[in-house]
């Protein structure tokens, strides 16, 4: 009678770990699977050029993403991470952008500088219309594959990450 009841156990601790283990996977499927972006992708009115300077970086969450100036060119970023989606703030202490999932990290125009990124972070098309800079979100070009950068702007002091990064 015992071995009937340890049996009746077991098969169902072996029931309830195929449900966990199949209610761990429909829910990762659908982490993969759903859209990256809201469905409000397309033009999104920001801010003026004045406002976007030449050494900082301005996070406009309406477009989910960054807006930085490289000599008379607005560089709008996309804040994904290319490796696997995560945000990527923007650190001030170093000035740079760093992942805080995997340890990546991009200058302040996104190119990519360490980590498991496969490239740099994505680009929007911008414009501006009015006196101010449109940003297209439908409009995503791949960052810059791993490579010499644009801008010579080390990092200026202690990375966000701490000392771990990139390990």
């Amino acid at each position: 009678m015992e071995s009937y009841g340890r049996r009746r156990f077991l098969s169902r601790v072996w029931r309830w770990t195929a449900g966990v283990v199949a209610a761990a996977g429909a829910w990762t499927t659908w982490d993969v699977l759903r859209p990256g972006r809201s469905a409000s992708a397309g033009p999104v009115r920001t801010v003026s050029p004045e406002q976007v300077t030449q050494t900082g970086v301005l996070e406009i969450s309406e477009m989910s993403g960054y807006l930085t100036r490289v000599d008379d060119e607005i560089v709008a970023l996309w804040w994904r991470c290319p490796h696997l989606g995560c945000k990527v703030p923007w650190c001030e202490s170093s000035s740079q952008f760093e992942c805080p999932c995997h340890g990546s990290v991009f200058n302040r125009v996104g190119e990519y500088r360490r980590g498991p990124s496969p490239r740099g972070m994505d680009h929007y098309s911008t414009t501006t219309e009015n006196g101010v800079i449109v940003v297209d979100t439908a409009a995503v070009s791949d960052g810059d594959p791993p490579g010499e950068e644009s801008i010579d702007e080390p990092p200026t002091g202690p990375e966000c990450l701490g000392s771990e990064a990139g390990s």
